[in-house]
């Protein structure tokens, strides 16, 4: 239906006015499948987190500490879904579903009597009203940089879509005090209470004290001054500490007694995807993560570097039909944290995999790391290379796909996904 509105309306009228009639239907068509559902979103109490990076996680180091409070909840995240406990991993190749699959998942949240209900979103949702009428009790925001230049054109452009969960009068707002667009998304008020979290000195979550470990972290927040939160997880890396405090602070502002935020955030052993140790008793680790932004990647290879007592022998590349400018970019951050790179095909979608290849072999080239570089085209051989190569105290890293569970390659959906790959290679 929509297809044909567009199609028809485009050869009349100009692209500005494609766009009103575009938004029109969208946000008709929220309104119409939602009343079909019962508008079983109006009576929950939703927990929203946006931003480039750290969503997933965030949400699932407050899903757990929410059901260690004794709360039944609904999480909607981009690696898994999970009602009143019932957990699979999300196979949708999407963050937020097609309009009529989110409002059946608030459906099944509403009927399994869900106190909270944890929902990723990202700026296509939000610029696309995916999620209108859908109350907003806190917003969470964890940082913004490069992505989805794509569809957004500009850095303005792109934060304005984010800051639009921050313009649905939520109850609560947590912000990332260190992140350099924490002044822009301060200005929105909360209906009760903001706080943020952070390095900062002026963060109210503080991020006083912490200490990196191969399988974890250990991390000491103090609240306003006084309460003092002495978190541990078995999730590594300075990033995932943000992501952590985000989630305590969040819990701490809903009223979360201390000692279940504590608990909670030890009790997540890990997200489909992230950070994935994939297996044990090699002599050297491998890991699969969803990076697939430059900062995700930075941060990421900085965490895998500092953990690592050898080499970084990364296998990466880029996805088709997104920001074509992160591409070299990326392929400079490979060059310089990683000590070996195996570049290879990731999703093209419908673009040409080799020019994909070409601009992120671009920014390997221009940082001088061609020594490093190894090109292998099929993602499976990519593998089997890194891990042919591995030697005690190295570390495997693969990244772009995550938990994903298939690719999609010239238009064609293929079952993929990096772990089984990897275990499916030595045997396992």
């Amino acid at each position: 239906m929509k297809q044909k509105l567009v199609k028809g309306v485009r050869k009349v009228l100009p692209p500005s006015a494609v766009r009103q009639v575009e938004e029109v239907y969208r946000k008709g068509r929220v309104k119409v499948v939602a009343a079909r559902y019962g508008n079983p979103a109006k009576s929950l109490r939703v927990i929203a987190v946006t931003g480039t990076n750290g969503k997933t996680t965030t949400l699932n180091y407050l899903n757990e500490i929410l059901k260690e409070a004794g709360h039944t909840t609904a999480l909607f995240s981009t690696a898994v879904i999970e009602v009143a406990g019932k957990r699979r991993i999300n196979d949708l190749n999407a963050t937020v579903a097609l309009t009529a699959q989110m409002q059946q998942f608030f459906r099944d949240a509403k009927q399994a009597n869900a106190s909270y209900v944890l929902l990723e979103v990202t700026s296509h949702a939000l610029h696309q009203h995916k999620l209108d009428g859908v109350p907003i009790y806190a917003a969470i925001m964890t940082n913004l940089t490069q992505d989805h230049l794509d569809y957004h054109k500009t850095m303005d452009d792109y934060a304005a879509a984010k800051a639009m969960l921050f313009q649905r009068d939520p109850e609560f707002i947590i912000l990332n005090r260190d992140d350099e667009w924490f002044d822009y998304y301060n200005q929105f008020p909360a209906g009760a209470q903001k706080i943020t979290y952070g390095k900062h000195d002026d963060a109210e979550a503080k991020i006083e004290y912490t200490k990196l470990y191969k399988k974890g972290s250990e991390a000491r927040v103090v609240i306003d001054h006084q309460t003092k939160l002495e978190l541990a997880t078995a999730i590594p890396g300075e990033f995932n500490i943000y992501n952590m405090t985000a989630a305590a602070a969040t819990a701490y502002v809903l009223g979360v007694a201390v000692h279940d935020i504590i608990e909670g955030t030890a009790n997540l052993e890990g997200v489909p995807g992230r950070f994935e140790r994939v297996v044990e008793g090699l002599g050297y680790d491998v890991i699969v993560d969803y990076a697939h932004t430059p900062d995700a990647l930075d941060k990421l290879l900085e965490a895998a570097k500092s953990i690592t007592k050898n080499r970084v022998i990364l296998v990466f590349g880029a996805t088709g039909d997104r920001d074509k400018g992160k591409r070299p970019i990326m392929g400079e951050i490979a060059a310089k944290r990683a000590d070996r790179i195996i570049l290879t095909d990731e999703e093209s979608y419908n673009e040409d995999p080799q020019a994909i290849r070409d601009q992120v072999r671009e920014g390997i080239e221009t940082a001088g790391a061609n020594p490093k570089l190894t090109e292998i085209v099929d993602r499976r051989e990519a593998i089997e290379k890194a891990l042919s190569i591995a030697t005690k105290g190295d570390t495997v890293l693969i990244t772009g796909m995550g938990h994903e569970q298939f690719r999609i390659v010239n238009g064609h959906k293929l079952p993929w996904n990096d772990a089984a790959v990897v275990r499916e290679i030595l045997g396992k």
